[in-house]
């Protein structure tokens, strides 16, 4: 992968976390009873992003040295954004005692979307490595 690939790779990320974040705050502001703001949606879109890239740029950097690996690294990478929303988003969403479905939603379909992008992203990096030795 390079350079240019990489870019274009977190551009897709990027672009269709944003679809989906627009279509999500649209739904959202269908649903009058307890809107999520606008700010914590776009936080979780943000954070969600960031990672999505993070992980496709360390993929990129690590694709010689741990070629073998970077599957592995790919689900430790899952694993660590699982625990980043235990630590940045839980105690928020918990903190009336309840977490609900919007609550949920706003954290889980942002992930959902970048895990499955970084996942047919990684998927056609590593074919594109054994294609190529």
């Amino acid at each position: 992968m390079r350079l240019k690939k990489l870019f274009t790779n977190c551009l897709i990320v990027i672009i269709l976390a944003t679809i989906t974040f627009l279509l999500h705050l649209f739904i959202n502001n269908l649903l009058v009873v307890k809107s999520i703001g606008i700010f914590q949606l776009m936080y979780s879109y943000v954070i969600n992003i960031s990672m999505a890239c993070g992980v496709i740029v360390i993929l990129f950097a690590l694709k010689k040295k741990l070629k073998d690996q970077l599957g592995f690294i790919f689900l430790g990478a899952s694993m660590l954004k699982f625990v980043l929303f235990f630590i940045l988003f839980y105690p928020v969403y918990k903190a009336d005692g309840f977490i609900s479905r919007l609550e949920f939603l706003t954290f889980f379909v942002p992930y959902m979307v970048c895990l499955v992008t970084e996942s047919i992203i990684l998927f056609k990096f590593l074919n594109s490595l054994d294609n190529y030795n």
